[in-house]
């Protein structure tokens, strides 16, 4: 074939120039397969830890990024030369941009295997100066949020000064000297109760923790021993160390185990009852335990091994630290007291009440006191009563037991056994005893419209709860399946549900065993030491239940607030333990009690009622050094939290939800530094 001149090429059929460009392509494809040969593709990931990457979004796959990480924690993808720059799920960066750093690790103090669990052999020391500790007062004149004035909507707060080290144990509320020295009678335990400062005059600055404040020994090794530094207190030393609750042995308190009444063990104590009453079961029938006059709680410390969740109570009397040391072990405790007013805790909510050398007078005031236990006692619970009347032959021990059982005959209860210094009642499962009672029988039944969930300042009444007609309360399922079983009490909570209730209650604790499935995945709390833990608008409960479901080793005091439903008797329904509580006011627990506080759309509801700002420095008030802070709620709300949080030197993060970055929800993440002077 004669050779065709450029020119002739033009001329040349159509054909020859469609197969001429077919072969020019086909060249250059196979050329650049062999060029990128053995180079990495283009991948869309989030962090190492959720192991979920999809190749090349053109291809259709599939992919999850958690939308709980914000962009700085996303890693980059290493990739060979003349492979396209990783790519994130929020922005493509350019080859000519380094790579983001790699996220911070997160940071322990101490080692823990792979559950998160602190190793026996090693022990917890001082906090990482570098990392943790925080010098504060060389800063507290900086101002912050300084673009947002009143003409923005936005507040301004100063850095919050320390406190004075005097307040280093600061109950607001129980601490309230003045309001106690107007008090017109103590006789009935009113100082022990709440006395909060008058509006204005709250806290406003931060406590402070002791100098030699050190990271509490993790669980389950603090239930045996904690930090003298910590809690430097000898009192109860000097007072009980000869009833095996508490000794000093260097810098460390050890905790053998026992009480007054139990100075062998609270494990040969739980089995003596065991025994006496094997119907009790605990773990089992018995889940939900009150311990009146706990001491450091060892009762209940030990009950936790047999999967029985104790809410230990004692007053801030002068045994002050009791309730201290119960939560520096680990312990489920808050400070309480039998005195003038409910205390905050629904109807039938427990099991078993237990009361061990408690120093209370059950029978005074045409036994006021004991009808609270009645009202608290779930329908067939049991009442456990080891004291000096139980078994010690003088004639004022003989008078007071005789008081004793003929009080809870009028209650109708069953003296059940006697064995030893322990004596067991159980509470009637239905009203039947009450109505064949001889008419003019004292105490009478409480009037039909009085609420017994009604708890926030309200009086003792000398009269019995009935119990529903309904048998709401009295048929629980057993441990564990009451966890995840509706109950029947679901059905009285007063909320407004376009769904069933007990759908309603399903689909919250999928919620939460969704999200919290996600932070352990994604944000590692296994491998954080998260043991004391709030709720702060538990609703009924679903965040609790997800942490025991991810297999977490923690508690959770679950707070139902005054401004919503009062959904605390489902709570206890289903094995677990809250309080009612108004976040206008401080809780009732000491500072440096908790590792980590949860609230999911309080703020946004609350900032109509309380200054946001005071609520969040209760919030510092009561969190451990190195704990965390995670609040859901509205985006409006967030930049106030920011500048608040800021203000206390907390180290803050805002991530997105679930719903993805355009949602109105955020997540705000923040952690607690120690503070230094």
């Amino acid at each position: 074939m004669k050779a065709l001149t450029n020119g002739e090429f033009s001329k040349a059929p159509k054909v020859i120039t469609i197969a001429a460009f077919a072969f020019i392509s086909v060249t250059f494809f196979y050329l650049g397969k062999h060029w990128s040969e053995g180079n990495q593709q283009l991948v869309f990931f989030t962090t190492r830890q959720t192991h979920s990457v999809s190749i090349s979004p053109n291809q259709g796959m599939s992919f999850n990024i958690s939308s709980m990480i914000s962009a700085d924690e996303t890693e980059s993808f290493p990739v060979k030369s003349f492979s396209p720059a990783p790519v994130t799920s929020r922005h493509v960066v350019s080859p000519t941009t380094p790579p983001p750093p790699p996220p911070p690790s997160i940071k322990t103090f101490g080692i823990v295997d792979e559950n998160g669990t602190m190793s026996d052999e090693f022990e917890v020391g001082e906090f990482d100066q570098d990392e943790v500790v925080e010098n504060w007062a060389a800063e507290n004149e900086t101002k912050v949020g300084e673009n947002g004035g009143s003409d923005s909507g936005k507040i301004s707060v100063q850095k919050f000064q320390l406190c004075p080290s005097s307040m280093s144990e600061y109950i607001p509320c129980l601490d309230n000297v003045k309001a106690i020295k107007k008090l017109k009678s103590t006789d009935k335990g009113e100082r022990f109760e709440r006395h909060c400062p008058e509006p204005g005059r709250g806290l406003n600055c931060l406590v402070p923790a002791p100098r030699n404040y050190r990271s509490p020994i993790a669980w389950p090794r603090s239930r045996d021993e904690v930090w003298f530094s910590n809690v430097p207190h000898n009192r109860l030393v000097e007072d009980k160390g000869g009833q095996n609750w508490i000794s000093r042995n260097k810098n460390k308190f050890k905790f053998p185990g026992g009480g007054t009444q139990f100075i062998h063990g609270a494990d040969e104590y739980l089995d003596h009852i065991s025994k006496m009453i094997p119907d009790i079961a605990f773990g089992q029938n018995t889940r939900v335990v009150l311990d009146v006059g706990c001491g450091v709680a060892s009762f209940g410390a030990y009950l936790l091994s047999r999967n029985v969740i104790t809410m230990s109570i004692a007053p801030k009397d002068v045994h002050e630290n009791q309730i201290q040391f119960a939560l520096e072990r680990g312990v489920p405790a808050m400070v309480a007291a039998f005195a003038t007013h409910r205390l905050l805790y629904p109807s039938q909510a427990f099991d078993l009440i237990h009361c061990s050398r408690c120093r209370i007078n059950w029978t005074r005031d045409g036994g006021i006191l004991l009808l609270e236990v009645n009202r608290m006692l779930r329908s067939g619970g049991y009442f456990v009563w080891a004291a000096q009347p139980v078994y010690k032959h003088e004639e004022a021990l003989e008078e007071q037991w005789q008081e004793m059982l003929n009080l809870t005959t009028r209650l109708c209860w069953e003296f059940v056994k006697k064995d030893g210094y322990i004596a067991i009642w159980r509470k009637p499962l239905s009203n039947s005893c009450y109505l064949n009672r001889e008419e003019g029988t004292k105490p009478p039944l409480c009037d039909p419209d009085d609420n017994p969930d009604n708890v926030w300042y309200v009086d003792l009444k000398a009269c019995i709860s009935p119990l529903p007609e309904n048998g709401y309360g009295a048929n629980v399922s057993k441990w564990p399946a009451r966890l995840q079983t509706p109950p029947n009490r679901l059905q009285s909570i007063q909320i407004d549900a376009y769904i069933s209730r007990n759908e309603l209650f399903k689909a919250e604790s999928k919620y939460w065993n969704d999200n919290v499935e996600g932070f352990v995945r994604a944000l590692h709390w296994k491998k954080l030491r998260l043991r004391n833990v709030m709720d702060m608008k538990a609703g009924f409960g679903g965040f609790a239940t997800a942490l025991i479901e991810q297999n977490l080793n923690s508690w959770v005091m679950n707070v139902v607030p005054v401004s919503g439903p009062n959904t605390l008797p489902v709570i206890y329904d289903r094995g677990l333990i809250g309080v009612m509580h108004d976040w206008c006011e401080p809780f009732d627990t000491y500072p440096r009690t908790y590792d980590l506080l949860h609230a999911a759309g309080l703020f946004s509801i609350e900032k109509k009622r309380c200054n946001i700002s005071s609520i969040m420095l209760e919030m510092d008030r009561i969190l451990r050094p190195g704990g965390r802070v995670y609040i859901r709620d509205s985006l409006s709300i967030m930049d106030d939290l920011v500048t608040i949080a800021n203000a206390m030197g907390w180290h803050v993060t805002i991530r997105d939800t679930s719903e993805g970055p355009h949602a109105s929800y955020r997540l705000f993440t923040a952690e607690k530094r120690l503070l230094r002077a």
